[in-house]
């Protein structure tokens, strides 16, 4: 160019005919990365930021490196098998993550930070199994695109209370736990495969409720029912942050309406094939029937309900 600029004839330029470079001479950006030893982990060298799938386990990590932060784009992240006790709110920036695999790890909570982040809209298998966890945060059913969720081997006392707006999981398992009941909410789901086995279910007996009526209803507790059932928008601008997280979390009583804190509780049985097309056995007895909860907003719907349960199980007799 700089000859031509000076006047140089282009005939007598000195060009070389330029080669296409062969497929085999072109290094492809790396998508996959495997690291199955803490000998192998790069500590001085960048991960590529090409990465589409990264796995890194047997690496006794007790944290996420701040670098596989950085490969925004991730779809797969399997950090299984090493000693990470809590989660950087930071994953949730990683816009694309589809799969994230946490297994055998020394987790004891799962942030609400990442419930609420990008992970809503991209996150569609998570795997928690065999950690310290003992619940769940309320704004974990926010991650609406999951599809298969484990949770075995873990220390929960509950599911998470809203687990119905979970509409895309198709497969669950929350073997080996310490499940007393299920909740409300979970006979809304539509499952594929389904495993409790080994949690310690207690015995339902819906004659012995647990009776939280306040009569009179508060102002509190009728506002509330109203705004839920009127479904009346609402919000951190309109109301108190606790008052707003406190209707997020509304019960559903078997007409319908809501109740916060003034209801009737008991647990019934429900056969899980309900909710889910293939049950693991809940226990070594052949059962496939866990004890579910149930809410009454009143002693009317109590009473309609056992009336109704007693009907029924005289016509079956």
């Amino acid at each position: 160019v700089r000859l031509a600029h000076q006047g140089t004839n282009i005939s007598a330029l000195p060009l070389s005919a330029l080669v296409p470079a062969k497929t085999s001479e072109v290094e492809k950006p790396k998508t996959k990365m495997i690291i199955t030893s803490k000998r192998d982990y790069p500590l001085t060298k960048n991960f590529p930021y090409s990465l589409e799938h990264l796995q890194a386990s047997y690496c006794k990590l007790a944290r996420i490196d701040t670098r596989v932060l950085c490969l925004k784009k991730l779809r797969k992240l399997d950090l299984s098998h090493n000693h990470i006790k809590q989660l950087p709110a930071t994953i949730g920036d990683l816009v694309f993550l589809q799969e994230l695999n946490l297994h055998d790890n020394h987790l004891e909570t799962f942030s609400s930070a990442l419930c609420t982040s990008t992970l809503q809209k991209s996150l569609q298998c998570l795997d928690l199994s065999q950690n310290k966890i003992k619940a769940l945060p309320i704004q974990f059913c926010q991650l609406r695109e999951l599809v298969n969720l484990k949770l075995d081997d873990n220390e929960l006392i509950r599911l998470p209370f809203k687990i119905g707006q979970l509409d895309h999981l198709r497969f669950l398992s929350a073997a080996r736990n310490k499940l007393p009941f299920l909740p409300s909410d979970f006979r809304k789901l539509c499952l594929e495969s389904l495993d409790l086995f080994g949690n310690p279910f207690e015995q339902p007996n819906p004659l012995v409720p647990n009776i939280q009526l306040k009569i009179p209803l508060t102002l509190l507790e009728c506002a509330a029912r109203a705004t839920v059932n009127y479904r009346l928008p609402y919000g951190c601008h309109l109301l108190p942050s606790h008052l707003c997280e406190d209707l997020e979390v509304a019960k559903t009583c078997q007409c319908g309406g809501a109740c916060l804190s003034s209801f009737i509780q008991i647990t019934v049985t429900m056969n899980l094939h309900h909710v889910a097309h293939t049950v693991v056995l809940v226990d070594n007895m052949g059962g496939t029937e866990a004890p579910i909860v149930c809410y009454f907003c009143s002693l009317d719907c109590y009473s309609e309900f056992l009336d109704d349960t007693y009907l029924q199980g005289s016509c079956d007799y």
